[in-house]
């Protein structure tokens, strides 16, 4: 900017110079052009006053020598210029300053020329004679016949002209140079006033350049250039809307990306990696820094990934494919890989997006597991029902004892039949979250003692000794049915799985002393223990650890089942710690406030 406004200044000053200038030299010459002009008009008139007083004679020129080179002598003293009598024929009859006799003939000389055509001439040149320039003005003797007539001449020095014209060439140039210094000074201060403005709306665009959009321009004019501040001040306004949109979207889309349960990885047309999300990096175990940027290859340990990611790149079309990883760690993800095509339909990348559908195929499998144990244990007591039923008819109806026995059968089996329907429709119910629970204070030191009341009749049928320790005044929130339906689903397992002279008892506890938050739940027994590798299992839907030994308690394997899922509806958990041969210990964990 100051380079612009030096050239400014100087560009200023150049062409108020060059005006000047051109004004001086006009001046100048136009002072010389009217001076001689004046002198002519001068000389003219002293030649007409020296024609009226002196009377011209003719002759020879030896008898007219003298007479007119004394007249010119005498007119030069009263003159103080050279006179010059010249006949018709250019023969020079007088000279106040030289001899006429040895002077040229004066009929070529360029005033006298015009002195002939036209009745006045002047010129000036160099006079050999005197050495000096002098201002020749020749006028004809008989106007009325010029080009006929005798000529006077008068010449007169041009030193003391040109010593005039110099001194005014001196005060031009004196004015000229302080015209110079008065012309930089304004050419500055224009120069300044016109590019600061400019340098206030350049500082602001590097600031819009640096990101800073609420950068804006003062404008204090409404000429071009404060049209132009208003320029960038609609621009910085604008670009600063779309940025903040821009942002607002980029974020929106980051926390899409990062909130998303599948992997994104976006690879351009060069198989660089230039996009990947949270859930990508878990499931290929390297973070975006280590990948973004690099080639897909980099992943090595994927090599089947790599494999179907190059194939996607050579058939440009959708792909999809199920795909075991074992790094990090193992998981069954569903791939689908999306070509990417620009404006102009050309070749972009390949959008690949990672779904892990372990939990999903794992579900699949329980489902279909689950429907093959039910079908199972359904098929058992059915399958007890008609054959005995079968043998009945067969005659064995007639004989009491035997029918009495059968029939017995029957009606277990069929008991046990609409046990395990009712905890199938009680599982289906609680698993889709169709029990509506009806929390309230629940006194746990009086609920734990109706409990043990009721489920003593089955400990005592076995001589098991029932305990119960719980703290005064500990209250939780919760379903007070379905939290006894919890507490004696997992005493009945106790009692069952306990040989008889055994030991069941259940312990409630406050977590965290007075301003306790949550209460354990601890029911524990001595009965045969679950092996360690049974431990993550027992939760799940018939699941036995000694089948033939839960059949024959009458068990229909979903009773944990329910109670976990009933822990969790309440918000808590539920765990278990045991050994085999010493006995198992359930602890319910819940909130005191749902």
């Amino acid at each position: 900017m100051n380079s612009f406004r030096t050239r400014l200044t100087l560009i200023l000053i150049g062409m108020i110079g060059l005006a000047v200038l051109a004004a001086g030299i006009f001046m100048g010459k136009t002072y010389r052009d009217n001076h001689l002009e004046a002198l002519q008009d001068n000389l003219v008139r002293e030649m007409k006053i020296i024609l009226d007083q002196m009377q011209w004679q003719t002759g020879e020129p030896a008898e007219l020598y003298t007479y007119f080179t004394n007249n010119a002598k005498r007119l030069k003293e009263i003159t103080d210029t050279r006179i010059t009598f010249i006949r018709a024929d250019g023969v020079v009859l007088g000279d106040s300053d030289h001899d006429p006799r040895t002077m040229d003939n004066h009929l070529q000389r360029k005033e006298v020329i015009e002195a002939k055509k036209d009745g006045i001439g002047r010129t000036t040149r160099y006079s050999d004679t005197i050495k000096q320039n002098l201002l020749y003005v020749a006028m004809s003797v008989d106007p009325a016949h010029p080009d006929s007539s005798d000529i006077i001449r008068m010449a007169l020095s041009l030193q003391k002209v040109d010593e005039s014209v110099r001194r005014i060439w001196m005060a031009l140039i004196v004015g000229l140079l302080i015209l110079f210094l008065a012309a930089a000074l304004i050419s500055y201060r224009i120069a300044l006033g016109l590019t600061r403005p400019l340098e206030q709306i350049t500082r602001v665009a590097k600031r819009i350049k640096s990101l800073d959009y609420r950068a804006r321009v003062q404008v204090m004019r409404t000429d071009e250039i404060g049209e132009l501040g208003l320029a960038i001040n609609a621009m910085a306004d604008s670009l600063h809307v779309q940025m903040t949109r821009i942002h607002q979207n980029e974020r929106q889309l980051a926390s899409v990306l990062d909130n998303m349960i599948s992997g994104v990885v976006m690879i351009n047309h060069e198989g660089k990696i230039v996009l990947l999300n949270r859930i990508a990096e878990e499931v290929l175990g390297f973070s975006a820094r280590e990948l973004v940027g690099h080639h897909y290859t980099v992943a090595k340990q994927q090599y089947e990934l790599s494999h179907i990611i190059q194939e996607a790149f050579e058939r440009k079309e959708h792909l999809r494919e199920e795909m075991t990883f074992y790094y990090p760690e193992e998981r069954l993800l569903d791939l689908n890989l999306v070509p990417i095509f620009e404006e102009d339909d050309s070749f972009g990348g390949v959008l690949l997006i990672l779904q892990d559908v372990t939990a999903i195929r794992r579900l699949e499998r329980m489902r279909s597991e689950f429907v093959a144990n039910v079908s199972h244990e359904l098929k058992t007591p059915i399958t007890a029902v008609k054959g005995f039923a079968e043998t009945l008819l067969g005659g064995a109806v007639d004989d009491p004892e035997t029918a009495r026995t059968f029939l017995q059968i029957i009606f277990d089996e069929s008991d046990r039949l609409n046990r395990l329907i009712g905890d199938i429709l009680e599982l289906s119910k609680i698993e889709s979250r169709r029990v509506p629970l009806q929390f309230s204070p629940v006194d746990l030191s009086s609920f734990v003692q109706k409990t043990v009341e009721l489920m003593r009749a089955e400990a005592l049928h076995k001589q098991i000794r029932l305990s119960a320790k719980v703290e005064p005044d500990i209250y939780v929130e919760a379903d007070e049915d379905r939290l006894r339906q919890i507490v004696m689903n997992l005493l009945s397992n106790g009692i069952s799985y306990t040989p008889e002279g055994g030991m069941v008892s259940i312990i409630v506890e406050p977590v965290g002393g007075e301003n306790y938050e949550s209460v354990r739940i601890h029911i524990t027994d001595t009965g045969i223990g679950i092996p360690k590798k049974d431990l993550p299992r027992i939760f799940e839907r018939f699941y036995r650890v000694d089948k033939a030994r839960s059949r024959s308690s009458g068990g229909t394997g979903l009773g944990l089942s329910i109670v976990k899922h009933l822990v969790e509806l309440h918000k808590g958990t539920i765990t278990v710690d045991s050994r085999v041969g010493s006995g198992s210990t359930f602890t319910i964990e819940l909130p005191v406030l749902q």
